[in-house]
Order: C-alpha cells, then sequence, then structure tokens
C-alpha cells in the first residue's frame, strides 16, 4: 500500500471538526491501508485520517493488540480516569503529561460500514480518545498539564 506524508504542528487539516464517511467503498479500504501503513512506518500507535490531509472522520489504532479501524466512531461512554504519557505524530518529539478517560465504548462503523461496538481500557482508551479527538479538530496539546523535558523522557526509558 501507500505511505502518506503526516501533517504536522499549525497545518489546517489539524484544526478542522472531519465530516462522516458516506461512502464504503474501495477508496475508503484503500485510505485505511494506507493509513495503517503510515502509521507503523512512523512507529505510530494511532493515525487519524486529517493527520493524512483527509477530513473524514476515521482512524486506525493498533497498540500492540492488532489492527483497529473506526469509521465515524462516536463515545457512548467514557469513565474513570488515568495520568498519561502522551505524544503525537503530527507533533514529533512532543511528549506531555494529560488525563484521559481509563476505560471507554465506542460505537463505530467497519470499512464495509457495519456497526461495532468496542470497549477499550488503559493505553487502548487513550489511544481511542487521542484520536477521536483528531477527527473533532483537537490536538493532543491542548490536554497537556505538564510537558516532558528531554532529561525526563531519558529517565523514563
Amino acid at each position: 500500500m501507500g505511505i502518506r506524508n503526516i501533517r504536522k504542528g499549525n497545518d489546517p487539516c489539524l484544526k478542522v471538526v472531519c465530516r462522516p464517511v458516506e461512502k464504503f467503498d474501495a477508496k475508503l479500504g484503500e485510505l485505511l491501508d494506507d493509513m495503517y501503513d503510515t502509521m507503523k512506518q512512523a512507529d505510530g500507535v494511532g493515525l487519524a485520517a486529517p493527520q493524512v490531509g483527509i477530513r473524514r472522520r476515521a482512524v486506525v489504532i493498533d497498540v500492540g493488540e492488532g489492527r483497529v479501524e473506526l469509521v465515524n466512531p462516536e463515545f457512548l461512554l467514557q469513565e474513570g480516569e488515568q495520568e498519561c504519557v502522551e505524544g503525537c505524530l503530527s507533533f514529533p518529539n512532543r511528549w506531555g503529561v494529560t488525563h484521559r478517560p481509563k476505560h471507554v465504548k465506542v460505537r463505530a462503523q467497519h470499512r464495509d460500514g457495519s456497526f461495532f461496538e468496542v470497549d477499550a481500557e488503559d493505553f487502548f482508551a487513550l489511544a481511542c480518545c487521542h484520536e477521536i479527538d483528531h477527527l473533532n479538530g483537537i490536538v493532543f496539546l491542548s490536554h497537556v498539564e505538564h510537558f516532558l523535558t528531554e532529561e525526563e523522557l531519558q529517565k523514563m526509558h
């Protein structure tokens, strides 16, 4: 599949509310495949369509438990709280401490348009929140309570 350019920083695509996906066709499948390949090549765990310049509600996530595609995702439940260290492929070398829900339930569509629900906890819940935020023009920087220094990052590794 194809590797797409990841939009960075102040790119206008990162600041808009995305439109729903309406056509569930080969073009959507190609986009999802390209997004997944792009995310993996960039050593990421999630990627949203606006990060590759497409203003549609689609994300791919893989936190080590396999590929998850969420088309037109919406939260059904957000509960609990967890402190996270968060980064983003659109903001390389920027890391910060955030607080996100510990558990989320998301309703979304598969690439064929069929609906499903996913329960996500811990890191997977963080990834869902982060990527769905992208679909609403929100970047993780707005959630950061404390940006990590190089020294703090080194201590974590």
